[in-house]
């Protein structure tokens, strides 16, 4: 008795199996939450980023922050941040270590072009810089993708791990 109550008083509906039942008021929020956030042209990460899929602007694109007054030393410590706190696990190894080995000895123009990489999406940068994906045509020139695919290649096998924020 007590269960045919429980049945009636939260909606269950019954599936083919017996065992599997689906609360209809968590069911219907569900269906809603997807509806409403059904905007994105590729939901699925995996059509996202492979190479077939050719799509004008996947990603928001930003104008970078304007930092004219910017020095050499402030410019290089946010690098070395923003290296590190990107988001994606893979990105952030790759772009720390990077940064931890080349950033200090990187001259303004140098920095500027690492700059310019970092405005790019976090996987991006990440299938840039292991050649998963073709480098567009403004980073083509960019001597600090060109660093990072090498540094990428980890042709010394070492076993890479988060450095310092430290410069």
């Amino acid at each position: 008795m007590l269960r045919s109550a429980f049945c009636q008083s939260s909606r269950l509906i019954r599936l083919s199996k017996p065992c599997m039942r689906i609360n209809q008021r968590a069911f219907q929020h569900v269906s809603l939450v997807l509806k409403e956030h059904s905007g994105d042209p590729f939901p699925y990460l995996q059509d996202r980023h492979s190479k077939q899929v050719q799509v004008e602007d996947p990603y928001p694109r930003l104008d970078p922050i304007p930092r004219p007054n910017e020095s050499l030393e402030t410019k290089r410590s946010r690098l070395v941040y923003q290296s590190r706190k990107r988001g994606i696990l893979e990105t952030d190894l790759l772009l720390s270590t990077f940064a931890k080995k080349f950033l200090p000895n990187f001259d303004m123009e140098q920095l500027l072009q690492y700059d310019a990489l970092l405005d790019e999406a976090d996987w991006d940068i990440f299938y840039y810089a292991t050649f998963k994906k073709d480098v567009p045509e403004h980073l083509q020139s960019n001597q600090a993708l060109q660093m990072l695919q090498q540094h990428a290649k980890n042709e010394g096998k070492v076993i890479l791990q988060m450095p310092s924020l430290s410069v």
